[in-house]
């Protein structure tokens, strides 16, 4: 049968952000079948630069991978609404992130 992805968003941590950059991670777990496909948005645009997604790994017949976006600290610090979305057998879903009700 099929099995939707458990997904979570973490974001930056404050350690991190105080660099140049900062990264958030979307983890997706416990999911079949495999082929779940991740995109970004920040503030409703989709974003491709910076985002690096990893291959899907198998264990006991469920797929999981993860996908991280590195953003620059000005591009950070102007963004607000943060969202990883998965399409998964043509179902979507997201986690987002607020940076305001951090």
């Amino acid at each position: 049968g099929i099995i939707a992805p458990s997904v979570s968003l973490l974001p930056p941590s404050s350690l991190q952000i105080s660099g140049d950059s900062a990264t958030l991670l979307c983890l997706l777990s416990s999911y079949s079948p495999q082929g779940a496909l991740v995109s970004w948005t920040l503030d409703g645009s989709e974003v491709t630069e910076g985002v690096v997604t990893s291959a899907e790994s198998e264990q006991d017949g469920r797929y999981s991978r993860s996908s991280v976006l590195t953003l620059s600290k000005a591009r950070w610090e102007e963004g607000e609404l943060y969202v990883c979305r998965i399409t998964h057998d043509g179902a979507p879903h997201e986690a987002s992130f607020h940076k305001s009700r951090c």
